[in-house]
C-alpha cells in the first residue's frame, strides 16, 4: 500500500503545482513514500554530496552533481510529486526564461558598476583567481557553475525540498526549511573563506574565530539568498528564474574578479 500524509487529503493550492493558471486541482498526493521520508532521504543524499564535492573536482564534480540531482528527482516522484512540484512544469518554462533573462541583466548591471567603483572594486578581490587563466575561468562560468553548482543546488533546494514540504507547510514552510538547509550546504565551502578574500581578512584576520565568524556569515547570507530564490520560484512559478539568477551571481562574479585580478 502507498503511504499517504495527514494532508494528502486536502486541496492543494494553485501555487504548489508550480504556480499554473487554469491547472487541474490534486487532491490527493500519493506515492510509496511519505512527504517527510522523502525530505529525510533528500537531506541524507545532501550530506552525502556535500562530503564528496569538498573533495571531489574536475570530471568527477559534474558527474556527481548531475547524478545527485537525477537521484532527488527520482525521490520526488516516488513521494508522488511531478515536475510541477520541482518548478519544471513545461507550460512554465518560457515564463521562467524570460525572469531568468531578466535577473541576468540586472546582475550584469551591478557587477559592472561594482568593479567601475573605487570603493567596491576590491569586493571582487579573490586570491583563488591568483592560478586561474582566461580558458580555466570559461569552463567555470560556462560549465562548472551552471552544471556543478546551479543544476545540483536548484533542483536540490529550490526544486525537490521546495516541492516536498510545500505540499504540507505551504511556501512559508518549503521557504523556510529550503532556505536554512541551503544555509548549512555553504559550511564546508567556506572553511577558508576568510583567507581567500583580502576585504575579509582586513576586516577578520587570519585566525580561527575569524575564520568562524566568515563562515557564520557565509549560512547567513545564503540562506537569505536562499529566501530570495524561493521567491522568485514561487512567482515565477519557474525553476528557471532563481537558475538564472544563481549562475549570474556566481559565474560573473568569476569573470570580474578574474577581470580586475
Amino acid at each position: 500500500m502507498p503511504s499517504r500524509e495527514p494532508d494528502d487529503d486536502a486541496e492543494p493550492p494553485a501555487e504548489r503545482d508550480g504556480g499554473t493558471e487554469g491547472a487541474p486541482p490534486r487532491h490527493r498526493w500519493r506515492g510509496p513514500i511519505g512527504t517527510w521520508p522523502a525530505v529525510a532521504l533528500t537531506v541524507a543524499v545532501l550530506v552525502a554530496a556535500n562530503w564528496l564535492l569538498h573533495r571531489w573536482s574536475g570530471p568527477a564534480e559534474l558527474v556527481t552533481a548531475v547524478a545527485v540531482s537525477a537521484v532527488l528527482l527520482g525521490v520526488l516522484r516516488r513521494a508522488g510529486g511531478t515536475l510541477a512540484d520541482a518548478g519544471l512544469a513545461p507550460g512554465t518554462l518560457g515564463r521562467g526564461a524570460r525572469w531568468a533573462l531578466a535577473l541576468i541583466g540586472l546582475v550584469g548591471l551591478v557587477y559592472l558598476a561594482g568593479a567601475l567603483l573605487p570603493g567596491t572594486r576590491e569586493l571582487f578581490e579573490d586570491r583563488r583567481y591568483a592560478g586561474l587563466d582566461g580558458g580555466e575561468v570559461a569552463l567555470r562560468v560556462f560549465v562548472y557553475v551552471p552544471v556543478g553548482t546551479v543544476l545540483l543546488e536548484e533542483t536540490a533546494f529550490r526544486g525537490v525540498l521546495y516541492g516536498l514540504v510545500a505540499r504540507v507547510r505551504g511556501p512559508v514552510g518549503a521557504t523556510a526549511v529550503s532556505s536554512l538547509l541551503f544555509g548549512l550546504w555553504h559550511v564546508l565551502p567556506s572553511l577558508h573563506l576568510s583567507t581567500a578574500k583580502p576585504a575579509l581578512t582586513t576586516v577578520l584576520g587570519d585566525s580561527a574565530a575569524g575564520a568562524a565568524v566568515a563562515i557564520g556569515g557565509a549560512v547567513l547570507f545564503t540562506a537569505a539568498a536562499g529566501v530570495l530564490f524561493c521567491e522568485l520560484r514561487r512567482r515565477s512559478g519557474s525553476l528557471l528564474a532563481p537558475m538564472g539568477l544563481h549562475w549570474a551571481v556566481n559565474a560573473l562574479g568569476y569573470a570580474v574578479g578574474f577581470l580586475l585580478r
